[in-house]
């Protein structure tokens, strides 16, 4: 397997060395160009490497035609203005994807296909997320440059003496990937989950049989496609395997994380892109089923995917300098431009939030009591001298003393399901807005530390009045909710109220429609997308499943044994039963009222019943364990 080509560095995207390359790599039979709509579905076909070598010119400038079926997007490229070209990007690493089940016969090798990040265009204009975060870097790029430009001081603070010492910007990102794997067809307590939860039994614990070789070989594996991985580990979810008498491993349940070094803000999302799919065919390969929902098991903790972000520039001398790092690291706990960019993700996040949670899965996720963040607030540390790391906020700041390139923001609101391209995008453009003011206002870094440290109810000249951004608490242990909602905003319950935030907050749009990064075509295009995901889910596959939990919460005392508490009990259940799926002559039950309204289009009901269907079914699961927790015989 060394003979193996694992991926191509953009410097060999030419045409000649391309088909040197592939000329001497028989094995790679296909090419696929990669591309991603704004609903996060991403193209994969399998051309013949012949078609792509036959006029490699042609094929790297203009790509493929398609009449747009393989991608959704909806007020764009609708069914009478279909066609939609798919063009290589030459900017990015491209993979090599092997199929280990089909070895090619003339060289002994698994079959190879060639994956090409690619940009979707329709009518001469580049759409889909690839594209939106293509913009925004370029954005973000050219106007950093001019606000350093203009503000001397803002030099002064980075310790670079003149403009012109520039070189170029570089944007940073890294996430980390958590998932869930489990033998398939098993399912465990939920009870057995939540124990081994809160004991903390599986959190950064040894992995052992199939598990174990599985992630091995994915960091291996990671290494040889160029990520450069720095850890696995286990993480707090999952129960002990079971090992069977003739030696194999069973009833696994785990939640996991793999990490890897940071990259460029487009390269890093290609990355994660395709470490899924190299994960998931590894742990398949050792009989395992993988799954990337961000709540795959409600009740247990989720899966998140922390997005870190950074800023710097280049000089001309070859040197790099952070502009989130202050001057005096046990001074200030950032620069002026680091303040600017928290502030501007924080003001603006309830437009930014849409493109990060956009499934009601992932709505899920986001309860207090699973160190998901809900509050839109920020931890900067309890003192400047002092690094810590508060894990029940928003976003935090990332500092080492001992490596001044390092100073970042942790969003921890991303889950595996983000569109990462889009989540990013919106991120540094609500950081740019923020940026701005701070020039804008000639403050001092201790005044901005202020500014960002101001209680609810006092005004900012940025910030909003009657919001608190700063928290070195537990939000969830020293806050009510009460308290919470007032001081950091209401959470989004449903998908519906998160994208309703794109009508709702005019000003703060206008944020992520600057500069044309996101257009108005877009962000219809986005909300179109995601509401037909959310009515659809919800009423094929949430309120189904509900149904057959409905069923299964069955009647299973013995009349001749049961007592009047297991009588009282059961009513309970019943009722409960009831309202949630039997309609009568005049009576609707819940879940028909959300199917009528998904098909009368009532979205603001369809939110508030979803809200108290989650509730009952919440409800409905603790009443029939309790019922039958008072059982001798469960028949």
């Amino acid at each position: 397997m060394d003979k193996l080509l694992y991926f191509i560095e953009p410097e060999k995207h030419d045409s000649k060395t391309l088909k040197s390359l592939l000329e001497s790599h028989k094995e790679i039979k296909f090419v696929s160009l990669v591309a991603v709509d704004l609903g996060n579905n991403h193209t994969d076909e399998k051309i013949p490497i012949n078609v792509m070598l036959s006029d490699i010119e042609e094929f790297l400038k203009n790509g493929v035609q398609t009449d747009g079926s393989s991608v959704y997007l909806p007020e764009i490229a609708e069914l009478n203005d279909a066609k939609v070209d798919i063009i290589p990007d030459l900017n990015v690493k491209w993979f090599i994807d092997y199929n280990y089940n089909f070895i090619d016969a003339d060289t002994n090798l698994p079959t190879g296909t060639l994956l090409i990040p690619s940009f979707l265009k329709h009518r001469d204009k580049l759409i889909g997320s690839r594209s939106v975060l293509k913009s925004a870097v370029d954005n973000f790029k050219k106007q950093i440059l001019n606000i350093l430009n203009n503000n001397a001081s803002l030099l002064d603070e980075l310790n670079i003496q003149s403009y012109n010492d520039i070189d170029q910007v570089l944007l940073t990102t890294a996430t980390e990937l958590e998932f869930w794997v489990q033998t398939p067809g098993d399912k465990a307590e939920f009870e057995h989950l939540s124990t081994s939860q809160n004991l903390k039994e599986q959190y950064w614990k040894r992995t052992v049989g199939p598990v174990r070789s599985a992630m091995e070989k994915s960091l291996i594996m990671l290494n040889k496609y160029g990520y450069e991985a720095e850890m696995g580990h286990k993480e707090v979810g999952g129960i002990p395997s079971s090992l069977t008498k003739d030696g194999k491993f069973t009833h696994i349940m785990e939640q996991l994380e793999i990490d890897w070094k940071y990259s460029n803000a487009m390269q890093t999302s290609d990355n994660e892109l395709f470490a899924k799919e190299i994960i998931k065919d590894i742990f398949v390969s050792y009989g395992l089923d993988v799954t990337f929902l961000a709540k795959p098991i409600e009740g247990v903790a989720g899966s998140g995917e922390h997005t870190h972000v950074g800023v710097a520039v280049k000089l001309k001398d070859g040197s790099m300098r952070n502009l989130f790092t202050p001057s005096d690291m046990k001074k200030y706990f950032m620069s002026s431009i680091g303040w600017g960019s928290l502030m501007g993700l924080l003001k603006n996040y309830e437009v930014i939030n849409p493109f990060i949670t956009s499934t009601n899965d992932a709505l899920n996720r986001l309860k207090p009591g699973f160190e998901a963040p809900v509050c839109i607030v920020s931890s900067i540390g309890h003192e400047v001298e002092t690094l810590s790391r508060n894990r029940t906020i928003l976003a935090g700041l990332i500092r080492d003393f001992n490596n001044p390139l390092a100073t970042r923001f942790e969003v921890r609101v991303p889950n595996p399901t983000t569109n990462t391209y889009l989540a990013t995008a919106s991120i540094y453009q609500a950081m740019l807005d923020g940026i701005k003011a701070i020039a804008k206002s000639g403050k001092s870094n201790k005044e901005l530390e202020k500014e960002f440290s101001k209680s609810a109810g006092e005004e900012g000249f940025y910030l909003e009045k009657d919001r608190a951004y700063r928290s070195e608490y537990d939000v969830f242990e020293h806050y009510t909710e009460e308290e919470r909602n007032r001081l950091f905003g209401i959470p989004p319950a449903t998908v519906w109220e998160n994208i309703s935030n794109l009508d709702k907050y005019h000003e703060k749009l206008k944020v992520l429609l600057d500069n044309d990064v996101f257009t108005e075509k877009i962000i219809a295009s986005y909300k179109s997308s995601i509401l037909m995901q959310w009515t659809t889910e919800l009423k094929n596959r949430i309120i189904p499943s509900n149904i057959e939990l409905v069923r299964e919460c069955k009647k299973v005392h013995d009349i001749d044994y049961a007592t009047d508490l297991d009588v009282v009990n059961w009513e309970k259940v019943n009722q409960l039963r009831y309202y949630l799926m039997k309609d009568s002559l005049n009576h609707k039950s819940l879940f028909t009222r959300i199917r009528e309204g998904i098909d009368n289009k009532d979205y603001n009901l369809v939110s508030d019943l979803q809200i108290e269907m989650n509730d009952k079914i919440t409800l409905l699961k603790k009443l029939y364990a309790n019922y039958k927790r008072n059982l001798f015989n469960i028949y």
